[in-house]
């Protein structure tokens, strides 16, 4: 070997050492934890998760290489939330990210330091986790649902469908706030469309099934499902139970209508995974959350399922179906 290609591989091989080393000693890298409130094996979930990853993914992010992703599912289940939130920040995570207002409270409960970014949050403001939309001060931020008042379009819907009903049972958990918050706005619309309102619990099956049943006995009925992760979870179930009392039913997101459900009017929560991905990688390179404005949907979905609607002997207005983003048949 000629002394000048000697001295060109030496200098080459010095160069490379450091990084030799470095990847020898395992060096850190960012690590993400996720905490999400479906089972594991829920395809929802999945998909939701898979949106996000393959958009850090485009922004040069891949779990395994140069990222960590550590994920938990809470099954529905509020003591499982609480519990995962602990596991995943003691892990010391880059950034949290997180979804549904139940699953924000107790990650915050757990740490006020680590970054936190939500997706499908209803009034972070109401709820609150920031301090504003525009500036959320602390350590939390992401991507709304949407406001409490979008109750009020719900009860208005049903009343297109079946202009005669005049009973709704509102569905809501209430041990997380936002039940609480879109009740109090169907209330406050239900006497100038002459409804009478019957607050039913989502969380206990059991117990919802007896009431539900003892429900539908009088005509003239219908019911709104407000979003928590218990409606989430087990919403098949939720589509059965209101077919096999023939409840005309509003639900607030698609995948509703996608299992069976009458109609549903809301955003496709998986849209706010791709842009969580966009603040993540923000987070991970430099930026506060403090610093980066809550971002609502611009779009609603109206989605139909005409199949249903046969079943329950209902015609859809056609003022309805010509609003309809989707329509299952």
């Amino acid at each position: 070997m000629r002394r000048r290609d000697f001295i060109k591989v030496i200098a080459c091989s010095a160069g490379a050492w450091p990084l030799i080393a470095r990847a020898q000693q395992g060096e850190r890298v960012p690590r993400i934890g996720v905490l999400m409130p479906n089972a594991a094996g829920d395809p929802l979930g999945q998909t939701r998760l898979d949106v996000f990853v393959k958009e850090l993914q485009r922004l040069g992010w891949t779990d395994g290489r140069n990222l960590r992703i550590d994920t938990r599912w809470g099954s529905g289940d509020v003591d499982q939330y609480r519990k995962y939130a602990a596991e995943l920040v003691a892990l010391a995570p880059d950034v949290m990210l997180t979804s549904t207002s139940v699953i924000v409270a107790a990650v915050q409960q757990a740490t006020r330091s680590v970054p936190i970014v939500f997706a499908a949050v209803v009034d972070p403001v109401g709820a609150g986790f920031v301090a504003s939309l525009s500036r959320p001060g602390g350590n939390t931020t992401g991507f709304a649902l949407f406001e409490f008042g979008i109750s009020a379009k719900w009860l208005s819907l049903l009343k297109e469908i079946v202009p005669g009903v005049t009973r709704t049972a509102v569905l809501r958990d209430p041990a997380i706030a936002i039940g609480m918050g879109l009740l109090g706005a169907i209330q406050a619309a239900a006497p100038s469309v002459g409804v009478e309102l019957t607050p039913l619990d989502i969380r206990d099956e059991s117990d919802l099934e007896r009431a539900v049943a003892e429900f539908a006995r009088a005509p003239n009925s219908g019911v709104i499902v407000t979003p928590s992760p218990a409606g989430q979870v087990r919403r098949h179930r939720l589509v059965a139970l209101m077919a096999r009392y023939r409840l005309p039913t509003v639900y607030p997101f698609g995948y509703f209508p996608a299992a069976g459900g009458l109609i549903s009017y809301g955003p496709k929560i998986e849209d706010a995974f791709r842009p969580a991905a966009g603040y993540v990688d923000r987070i991970l390179k430099g930026e506060k959350p403090a610093d980066l404005p809550v971002q609502a949907p611009d779009k609603y979905d109206l989605v139909v399922n005409l199949k249903t609607a046969s079943a329950l002997d209902l015609t859809v207005p056609p003022a309805v179906l010509a609003r309809a983003d989707e329509v299952i048949e």
